[in-house]
């Protein structure tokens, strides 16, 4: 008999899943990277030449829906298609977005081609975007966690290593796609992420074996391992329904008053806020259930602060690093762009030590509950905003600060972000009813979509009010994280006996 394979001391399974991941992550930061230096870009630069507020109002729309689509996507999984065939069409649709958003970057160069056009395109590539990646980011996290029992203790750990390949391609796109598209030519930037997301698709086919049975459509047969051509029949067409359906929208979109926009906008927001209650309340049963759902919607909540706190990076902390940070480096110039990575590079070092503290720990029978970790995180979060607070200050008037000070606040957060997300993706996956966890790990996403909103919108709705946007955050960070210690015990005892 020969000894199975293991990646980390986990199921091989594990290691597809981090590269596909990693690859995605890729594509995705990559072009996060450029979207805001993009927009402020000047025209004759190859840019649209918006100012500071219009392009993170731009940034807010689109990171926000970006963590919304996966409530659909969560449902199309759960309902229809499995996690496996959700995630290739999720990936595919990417790669196209990523190639709308190279063709409207490239399209300057071409003078018969007005800004009108560009901007159809960009807006196009963004809406495709939005949709693969609802398809594709709840299901991969959630074929992580069909590998664990609920209170294993090696499913946090698991995530912790799905997290390194996360921020691995963070680092690789960020270099490569971000610098690319900052020093040479946008449009190559926008091309690299997109290739980035095909390989990822074709590492997870080549693989596809080693997920066992996990992930695949409902009701498949027991023998049954990768999937046939009929799955493929299916995920095409999906892929092409959803591109050709996203290019309707944005046409018959640019056509309506704003009026009818604003109806739509919101009767879409309270459509979606229905359906999934409905569905909830529906697969939702006994007490157990109900209180550990409580828990996870109290704890989205608090995830909502940390995150408009957080994404800053691709916001305001990029325009910082552009403006107000001295970037000259023996004679060279180190592009903004390239900071995002200092984010990417703690977790590589933090992640792993991470991982083996919560083992450490669990052993001692000292490891924190989960309220606990996220009340740490909002704690380092609020450190964090201290420090760009003082940062801030400094570069009033057009001075030129130390990188140090940006290096420092993307550390602190990387600290705090180990406190909160991996450990909320294991924890959707323990919490969860069983025939819900996409649908709720779409509404786990939802946290998110309206941290990244609000991380875009905050300047100028403080701005109103003579709020500095750094000490605001600050202290609201703080009084979130005082707040979750206090309400901790009472969580721990809804979470049923799930650590």
């Amino acid at each position: 008999m020969t000894k199975e394979k293991k990646f980390f001391g986990h199921p091989m399974g594990l290691s597809t899943l981090f590269a596909t991941e990693m690859w995605e992550r890729f594509s995705y930061y990559g072009m996060r990277a450029l979207l805001t230096l993009y927009l402020t870009a000047e025209l004759v630069n190859g840019g649209f030449g918006l100012d500071r507020e219009a392009s993170l109002e731009i940034y807010a729309i689109f990171t926000g829906l970006v963590y919304l689509t996966p409530i659909l996507g969560g449902w199309v999984s759960d309902k229809l298609l499995g996690q496996r065939k959700t995630v290739y069409i999720g990936g595919l649709v990417m790669a196209i977005g990523q190639f709308l958003l190279a063709s409207s970057a490239l399209l300057y160069q071409s003078t018969q081609h007005s800004t009108d056009s560009r901007q159809f395109l960009f807006n196009f590539g963004l809406g495709v975007l939005i949709i693969g990646n609802g398809f594709f980011k709840p299901n991969i996290s959630t074929v992580i966690g069909n590998f664990y029992d609920d209170n294993d203790p090696m499913k946090d750990s698991a995530f912790n290593i799905f997290y390194l390949g996360i921020n691995l391609g963070a680092i690789l796109g960020t270099f490569i796609a971000g610098g690319l598209g900052e020093n040479i030519e946008w449009g190559y930037g926008f091309l690299a992420a997109g290739v980035g997301m095909i390989l990822g698709i074709l590492w997870l086919k080549a693989k596809e074996r080693t997920l066992e049975h996990h992930g695949l459509p409902p009701k498949t047969a027991a023998d049954k391992y990768v999937l046939d051509g009929g799955d493929w029949r299916t995920i095409f067409i999906y892929v092409i329904g959803l591109v050709f359906g996203i290019f309707a929208l944005i046409y018959i979109w640019g056509l309506l008053p704003e009026i009818i926009k604003s109806v739509i906008t919101y009767g879409g927001f309270a459509a979606i806020f229905i359906g999934l209650s409905y569905t909830i309340f529906k697969g939702t049963k006994g007490t157990s259930e109900w209180s550990r759902m409580g828990v996870i919607i109290i704890l989205a909540i608090f995830n909502i602060v940390f995150w408009a706190g957080f994404e800053q990076a691709g916001g305001t902390f990029s325009l910082f690093a552009k403006e107000n940070t001295n970037r000259m480096m023996f004679g060279w110039e180190m592009p903004a762009t390239w900071f995002q990575n200092v984010n990417s590079f703690s977790i590589l070092v933090f992640a792993s030590l991470y991982s083996i503290m919560w083992l450490w720990l669990d052993k001692k029978g000292w490891n924190p509950r989960t309220p606990l970790k996220f009340a740490l995180g909002l704690f380092f979060g609020a450190l964090a905003f201290f420090v760009m607070s003082k940062a801030s200050d400094l570069a009033q008037g057009g001075n030129l600060v130390s990188p140090l000070w940006l290096v420092s606040v993307y550390v602190l957060l990387t600290l705090g972000e180990l406190m909160l997300s991996p450990i909320g993706l294991s924890m959707i996956t323990k919490l969860a009813p069983a025939k819900l966890v996409s649908v709720v790990m779409g509404l786990w996403m939802a946290s998110f979509a309206a941290g990244n909103y609000l991380a875009g919108m905050l300047e100028g709705i403080l701005n109103k009010f003579d709020f500095s946007l750094y000490p605001f955050i600050m202290m609201v960070m703080l009084g979130s994280g005082i707040l979750l210690v206090i309400l901790s015990p009472l969580l721990n005892k809804a979470m049923k006996g799930i650590h």
